[in-house]
């Protein structure tokens, strides 16, 4: 008898038809014979509807207490929908329970609104398995050891069902969302994106950090760290599909690169919008430069992305670095008046209208002339690059964002994946 922790995203929970379908996909794991632990997102839009009556109270504050309540606030979407759940699972004879994060508990840090998990006591959960139960733990939220109650941040009920069944040890982890598995791209830009039977943990957690929105990145890094088996899958196909079936379906993210994995040079196209450029022109090009500007900009909590210094001109050089546009406004004005008149730079410049896409694949490891092929092929479409970045498995660039369909279909097209992989 396995323990299986399987979780539901927003969509998959949006309305009392959707929550009894889960019930009853549950209730059918459960019939197996297998114990289950069950994370369920809030309601499809619960969550924004909260923090939009916050919003209409109060204007955004950096005041720690606003954040607290914030939590408060936006933890119920997930209470709801786990009380829902377990009320439509003993409809169907099955009997559970629902838990709040703080009641399992789920210890976190006290970084209200993107906290991070530090422990779970699994005891009570477990006594509750033992007693043929199925368990509903609230995603997205835990709480500190004020007794605060803390959440995630925004896709935190990935997070929250990765680190439960590492906690558990669990057999797997299915992550049942609105689409079948991870592709080669989305395919709302590409229609010939192809969905990957398996992908790498480490091709799966650039592409989460690099703009795919199939899973949250702290998801596949807790994976990675405690090597959990996850499964991504939809919910969406009938509930009563045979279980070996479904078992088997979707995408399987491993830890194995062995000879059954897809080993094309490049498996995924990754991009993303929330991109925004910050350009400082002229500044002394001397050591401690770089710690003055990014420095000011970590006090701040602004996470930066991309960099590129420019070779110096009279003493003189370019500094630029990317943000997540929504930092965007407050990052030049922090530039402006905190860092802008010390080192005495004349301009600073910024690009709200860029985005980033990139190339992925373990495969790039032991191929040579990917970037360049991967430049070949955007030159040849008209598009500029402004910024460059490589990892071994990844390159990724900066363009304008007017080019970025383009560029996708271009480069989902260079580099063959709407092709099966032999």
């Amino acid at each position: 008898m396995a323990l299986i922790v399987h979780k539901y995203g927003g969509t998959s929970m949006g309305s009392t038809e959707r929550i009894r379908n889960v019930a009853k996909r549950v209730a059918k794991w459960a019939r197996a014979g297998h114990q289950m632990v069950v994370v369920p997102s809030a309601m499809s839009g619960e969550t924004n509807r909260l923090l939009g009556l916050a919003k209409e109270l109060a204007l955004q504050s950096s005041n720690a207490e606003h954040f607290r309540e914030l939590d408060a606030l936006a933890a119920t979407g997930e209470q709801a929908s786990s009380a829902l759940l377990a009320i439509a699972l003993q409809a169907e004879g099955m009997s559970s329970v629902s838990y709040a994060g703080w009641q399992v508990p789920i210890r976190t840090d006290s970084a209200f609104t993107k906290a991070r998990i530090e422990s779970i006591d699994d005891a009570r959960v477990r006594a509750d398995l033992s007693a043929g139960k199925v368990v509903i733990i609230t995603g997205f939220q835990g709480v500190d050891s004020e007794g605060h109650i803390t959440t995630l941040g925004r896709g935190g009920s990935d997070t929250s069902a990765v680190a439960v069944a590492a906690a558990m040890k669990a057999a797997e982890c299915l992550i049942y969302t609105d689409v079948d598995g991870v592709y080669t791209t989305d395919p709302r830009v590409v229609p010939e994106a192809r969905r990957l039977h398996t992908v790498s943990f480490e091709e799966m957690l650039e592409m989460a950090s690099l703009g795919s929105k199939v899973l949250q990145i702290r998801s596949v890094e807790f994976a990675g760290k405690y090597k959990v088996p996850l499964r991504v899958l939809s919910s969406f196909t009938p509930w009563d599909i045979d279980i070996h079936e479904e078992a088997k379906s979707g995408t399987l993210i491993t830890f194995e690169e062995d000879e059954q994995m897809e080993q094309a040079i490049v498996s995924g196209i990754a991009f993303t919008r929330d991109e925004a450029k910050i350009s400082i022109i002229g500044v002394p090009d001397k050591p401690g430069i770089a710690f003055k500007i990014l420095g000011a900009v970590a006090q701040a909590n602004i996470e930066v992305d991309m960099i590129i210094q420019n070779i110096s001109k009279g003493g003189l050089t370019d500094f630029s670095f990317t943000v997540n546009r929504n930092d965007h406004v407050r990052a030049m004005d922090l530039l402006k008046s905190q860092v802008m008149a010390e080192l005495g730079a004349p301009e600073i410049i910024g690009d709200a209208k860029i985005c980033k896409v990139s190339i992925v694949g373990i495969g790039m490891r032991s191929h040579v002339g990917v970037a360049s092929r991967m430049f070949e092929c955007l030159s040849a479409e008209g598009i500029n690059i402004q910024m460059i970045s490589t990892s071994e498995i990844k390159t990724s660039v900066v363009i304008d964002e007017k080019y970025l369909e383009l560029a996708v279909r271009a480069l989902h097209k260079a580099f063959d994946l709407e092709k099966n992989q032999a």
